[in-house]
């Protein structure tokens, strides 16, 4: 008799886990970019032993939440065609970045404070 019981777990029914090299190729785009979006919380994945990994189930949730679908016309009613709750990503404001202006060079503050001397 084996010492594996019939219900053993064997490589064939564990679900593939995908490196971020591999997601990026299917996605084309960059490593580090699916690397940073997984630091960044921004994407589903697990962490193995450190190092970011993805499953199908991971890379059909990243196609979604990056997903954008083409405006609807303003003038027809909205329809519920799509059930799906939509993700949406923007970029947060601020109302301080309105007002921010660059500092004078100290090359220029330099030569001006020599001036007045």
């Amino acid at each position: 008799m084996s010492s594996h019981s019939s219900h053993s777990v064997t490589a064939a029914t564990l679900p593939q886990l995908f490196r971020p090299a591999e997601v990026a190729e299917a996605l084309g785009c960059s490593e580090w970019w699916v690397k940073e979006q997984a630091r960044q919380r921004r994407i589903p994945f697990t962490r193995a032993g450190g190092a970011y990994r993805f499953t199908a189930e991971h890379y059909a949730e990243i196609v979604l939440v990056f997903e954008e679908l083409p405006l609807r016309d303003q003038r027809t009613p909205t329809d519920q065609t799509r059930s799906r709750v939509r993700v949406t990503h923007t970029m947060p404001t601020n109302s301080a970045s309105a007002s921010l202006r660059a500092k004078k060079p100290r090359r220029v503050v330099r030569t001006q404070s020599a001036l007045a001397a």
